[in-house]
């Protein structure tokens, strides 16, 4: 398994959990509000973390870390996922799976055998804008767009663990009315969840810009309606 990044210990990336965070490296999109970029798209230079070292981790930590979220990059693109959630599920930890939900096969098949234990999925923007909020040519936006329809259906549709969908809001690529037509794509859904973009020195696209607080909480209010348990995550 490629893990290209490894944060110890976390209490933001698996609600209610002390967990670590482990990064897979390589994505299949290219968001430029990403800040992981060197993890998922310039990752030829990083160093691999050994799985030796991380399951020696992870055994020392067992009694103080409860979860570890698999992030990346996006971690569905690696076929070795299922037998890396089976192993920190064997230590007793449990997990928590980040995606974008382009391999709903993946997804139903981590569901299925009991292989994580929460799911947050990214919705990059309403359906037509996202081809150029997620990076991707709008010649590949057909079959990205049926992937990810797929994921969100599955999701909503299963009944074994909890997920959450989530969106980072960037003023330059979200509005009131992307909001409004995420809310009915996703109508119904368990939770969702607004954070608001940062900026960082690994950003891929620099000069993009955050939503006031005042202009998130509005844009929290037209999801409601839609999903009562919308929430806004990391705004002071």
């Amino acid at each position: 398994m490629l893990i290209l990044g490894l944060t110890k210990t976390t209490l933001l990336d698996y609600p209610g959990h002390v967990a670590a965070a482990l990064f897979t490296g390589g994505c299949n999109f290219c968001c430029p509000y990403c800040h992981n970029g060197d993890i998922a798209v310039n990752h030829a230079s990083l160093t691999p973390l050994e799985d030796a070292a991380l399951f020696e981790f992870l055994e020392r930590r067992r009694k103080v870390l409860t979860g570890v979220c698999i992030t990346g990059g996006e971690p569905t693109l690696h076929p070795d996922l299922p037998a890396l959630a089976a192993r920190i599920r064997a230590l007793g930890y449990l997990v928590k799976l980040d995606t974008n939900g382009t391999r709903p096969d993946m997804l139903q098949h981590l569901i299925r055998e009991g292989l994580i234990d929460y799911c947050a999925m990214d919705i990059k923007n309403a359906p037509e804008k996202y081809a150029a909020t997620a990076g991707f040519s709008r010649d590949s936006a057909a079959s990205y767009m049926d992937a990810v329809t797929a994921s969100v259906q599955l999701l909503m549709r299963q009944q074994r663990i909890p997920y959450e969908f989530r969106t980072t809001v960037v003023a330059e690529l979200h509005n009131e009315a992307d909001m409004r037509a995420i809310a009915k794509w996703i109508a119904g859904a368990d939770a969702y969840f607004l954070q608001s973009y940062t900026d960082s020195s690994g950003v891929l696209q620099p000069g993009l810009h955050a939503h006031s607080a005042a202009t998130l909480q509005s844009f929290a209010a037209i999801c409601r309606p839609y999903i009562p348990n919308t929430a806004l995550r990391g705004i002071d």
